[in-house]
């Protein structure tokens, strides 16, 4: 099986092939987004430090970078949950602090933990804004409701408790609640963090397959180098609050700063691996038919003197006194 990106990239050219066959797909509704100088301190920490940034209408546009190098207070101001420092933020060349913005343009967010009212069904945490706001019947909201889930591949649950969901199943849950306003701009806050690889292949197809349906302009913010070379159109690269390159995914890998070579290339050393503390000298064998097979450990083995070393016929490690690794021996 090929790697992560692999997957994703071969799902996403599969559905952008049936969304150009289906003459039914919604137009393209996306907007633009323009960042301007963007300066966020707290407490006299700057976290942001002049963020300049343009995401084009429908794109998928994903920010990549370290803990702590300020992706998610980045969303905070495009969403408009805090008021930047300095800069601006513009949705189609408009500043979104301007007084029509909300009812001009409909924005979303897929919050890092999915952020489900646990108090309520499934069903109304995905239709929560439309009946707060009496945008729909509840009628309408009920119908929004079951094609959203279903639209996630999460048809007929409308009913369960976020409790009773699995942590993909919980994130997929909050993207239908995103959906169900329409939006024209989804910002994605670390959507496949602590989830299973599987989980997070679905969550990236959703992605894509959403992007291409809906013309959504979709803003992912992850350190999820398997999720952002899966799905982005472009990649921006924020390092301690500043954007030190941006391009496609394989302008980045071709990108020679050393910077963006060590985040795209960071793994966990083979020297410190080979650190961990063994046994010296101890091997496990394997096993011939169902039969285990054992080894005796070097005689400076500390606390082991006379004990044997072996797998069980069920491929555990098995650690025995002389008398029973005998007995097994014997018996097999």
């Amino acid at each position: 099986m090929g790697s992560m990106i692999e997957f994703v990239k071969e799902a996403s050219e599969r559905v952008h092939l049936q969304e150009a066959m289906n003459t039914n797909s919604t137009t393209l509704q996306g907007v633009r987004l323009s960042v301007r100088g963007l300066c966020k301190s707290y407490n006299g920490n700057e976290v942001l430090k002049g963020i300049d940034l343009d995401v084009a209408a429908a794109e998928i546009f994903v920010i990549m970078g370290p803990s702590g190098s300020g992706k998610s207070v980045f969303l905070r101001q495009i969403i408009g949950l805090e008021e930047p420092d300095q800069g601006e933020v513009l949705i189609d060349g408009q500043p979104i602090q301007s007084p029509d913005i909300t009812t001009r343009y409909r924005v979303a967010m897929v919050f890092q933990s999915g952020a489900l009212l646990t108090s309520m069904t499934v069903g109304e945490n995905v239709g929560f804004y439309l009946t707060q706001h009496r945008l729909k019947t509840p009628d309408e909201i009920a119908e929004i409701v079951a094609k959203d889930l279903q639209e996630v591949g999460l048809k007929g649950i409308e009913n369960k408790m976020p409790d009773e969901l699995s942590g993909g199943m919980r994130k997929r849950v909050a993207i239908a609640r995103a959906l169900a306003v329409e939006p024209q701009l989804i910002l994605y806050d670390e959507p496949t963090s602590e989830l299973d690889p599987v989980s997070s292949v679905n969550i990236a197809e959703d992605i894509v397959r959403l992007n291409g349906r809906t013309g959504a302009t979709s803003v992912v913010v992850s350190h999820d180098r398997e999720l952002a070379f899966g799905i982005a159109h472009r990649i921006a690269m924020l390092d301690e609050g500043r954007i030190i390159a941006t391009g496609t995914p394989d302008e980045m890998k071709a990108n020679p700063d050393p910077r963006v070579q060590q985040l795209l290339n960071a793994s966990i050393s083979r020297t410190l691996a080979s650190s961990t503390p063994v046994l010296p000298n101890v091997s496990i064998p394997g096993r011939v038919g169902n039969a285990p097979m054992v080894a005796a450990p070097p005689a400076n083995a500390p606390g082991d003197a006379g004990r044997e070393f072996g797998v069980t016929p069920e491929g555990h490690l098995h650690l025995a006194t002389p008398a029973t690794a005998a007995k097994g021996r014997k018996s097999g």
